[in-house]
């Protein structure tokens, strides 16, 4: 037999013989009891926590009260000696849950958040300078969370160009007299297909506190409904992500596709142990009964802010993507005919948003930007924050309808902060990052309660973004604005003169040679 033909005789049996060996190999293993199994249950938050140590950066996940890890953020208080952390966070939960305790026991030194809200120790710690806080817009957050996650070191987003964000005059700590002590840094920006884009820096977490609903113990997680949000994105990026589960369950208990965070980014499960909170109960009311119109306001204000509702309705066309601001813009799906259909996004993630629910079928894992207890749509859709996002900044939404604190006449927009008073940025930055493709309509009473007027020639207050606002409603007329050449006045209310609206608009305007009665 030649030397070749030998060779290729012992190949053969080396292959058989490998190949037997192979499928025995991965028949045992994938059969027997007695190999060693992966668990990554863990019987406490304590244990969970048991190597937690000071300055590390914590992302924590949750919206509101929504999807919070509260077991994990109770047992950090019971570890006094954990200090110095850089908490990341949508928000701060409130002054006496979520994130709000670890501020009240000075266990955190920063927070990078979109949204202080109506925590007040957050906000008063923040401008007495007792914590830092890096102030970022929600999908930056989202994103910056993500791409963490993924390996990606920075990205560029077209959300806050032109606004503090960009140019660095955002201050990171006060002094206890208020007054900034150090700022944040001017932002790289580029242009690509002709528009400005921000250089964001990924966060890398030390630790993820996540909350899921269920997760197995190879840590495999499903999230329910609205309290997805944060968490997943969160719980891809940590070096240590602990998952805190309503119920743990056997491998295989949750189907493939309802793995919403698979085990490889989990190192620890736990048995949640704290009930789950509701922030904002909201119900539906009869369109007739005195509370419901109570949500307008009461006499002459109630009587202007319906007027801006049901002109801004107008506005949704069938088909139409539509994304609604707190407040105002909320009220106007209720006098939307049964013959437009629009499908309402809300940041938080979702798509198919609902109205109000009845008293006594409000869901604490279900609720709105605003944090209120709503309902879904048949054939709705819920997903991570990161995604909503994704839809927002690349003109997937059609329409959103904002508030505002002041527009200009080129359609700037400045919608976050009032002197001495400080909110956050929430998602509107964001919002109106495309308004190519997404129509931003701003709603708003025509002037302050001084009288003074809201449509200037340049936004006093800190902008939320640059040249794009499209139209502005108010009780007295609805506004065109060309970023380019500025206002025209398009309808103009019941009762009221084109000299009544110039007396109370401090950015020039032109007169439509068509105007209308506003509808």
């Amino acid at each position: 037999m030649s030397s070749t033909a030998l060779c290729w005789r012992t190949a053969r049996a080396y292959t058989r013989n490998n190949a037997k060996q192979s499928i025995l190999l991965a028949r045992t293993f994938a059969s027997t009891t007695r190999r060693y199994e992966i668990n990554k249950v863990v019987p406490s938050a304590a244990e969970a926590l048991k190597d937690m140590q000071p300055n590390s950066t914590v992302l924590c996940g949750g919206f509101g009260l929504c999807g919070v890890p509260d077991t994990l953020i109770d047992e950090v208080i019971n570890k006094p000696e954990i200090t110095g952390i850089t908490a990341v966070s949508n928000n701060a939960g409130t002054d006496s849950s979520g994130l709000g305790k670890l501020l009240k026991t000075k266990q955190i030194k920063k927070m990078i958040a979109s949204y202080i809200g109506e925590n007040k120790t957050f906000e008063k710690m923040y401008l007495t300078g007792e914590v830092e806080l890096e102030l970022t817009p929600q999908g930056t957050l989202a994103e910056r969370c993500a791409s963490g996650g993924k390996g990606i070191p920075a990205f560029y987003t077209p959300a806050a160009f032109g606004t503090v964000v960009q140019t660095g005059e955002l201050p990171l700590k006060n002094n206890p007299d208020g007054t900034p002590n150090q700022y944040s840094y001017p932002k790289d920006v580029k242009v690509f297909d002709g528009k400005q884009y921000l250089l964001e820096e990924s966060i890398k977490g030390d630790y993820a506190f996540v909350k899921a609903y269920k997760a197995d113990r190879l840590g495999n997680c499903q999230f329910r409904l609205t309290a997805n949000n944060f968490n997943g994105a969160m719980g891809r990026n940590a070096k240590m992500t602990i998952v805190e589960a309503e119920h743990i369950v056997e491998p295989g208990e949750i189907s493939p596709e309802a793995v919403h965070l698979p085990g490889i980014y989990v190192k620890r499960v736990i048995q949640s142990t704290t009930p789950k909170c509701i922030e904002k109960y909201t119900f539906a009311k009869d369109p007739n009964d005195p509370e419901a119109k109570a949500a307008l306001g009461s006499g002459e204000t109630a009587a202007k802010r319906e007027k801006i509702v049901r002109r801004a309705a107008k506005e949704f066309k069938n088909g139409m993507y539509a994304n609604l601001g707190i407040g105002m813009p909320m009220l106007a799906p209720a006098f939307v005919g049964p013959e437009v259909e629009v499908q309402l996004q809300s940041e938080n993630g979702i798509l198919g948003l609902g109205p109000y629910p009845v008293k006594g079928k409000e869901d604490a894992d279900l609720i709105n930007a605003g944090k209120e207890t709503v309902t879904l749509k048949p054939g709705a859709a819920v997903f991570g924050s990161e995604e909503s996002f994704g839809m927002i900044r690349s003109g997937r939404v059609n329409l959103t309808i904002l508030g505002a604190m002041q527009v200009s006449g080129n359609g700037d927009l400045a919608n976050w902060m009032l002197p001495g008073k400080i909110k956050g940025f929430g998602g509107a930055m964001d919002l109106v990052s495309n308004p190519e493709k997404t129509k931003v309509v701003v709603t708003m009473e025509h002037t302050d309660k001084k009288g003074n007027a809201k449509i200037v020639k340049q936004c006093a207050f800190p902008l939320t973004g640059k040249a794009c606002v499209s139209m502005i409603i108010t009780e007295l007329g609805v506004f065109d604005v060309d970023f380019a050449t500025g206002l025209t006045l398009i309808e103009i209310a019941d009762g009221v003169t084109v000299d009544e609206i110039k007396k109370k608009t401090e950015a020039p305007f032109k007169v439509a040679d068509d105007l209308k009665p506003m509808l």
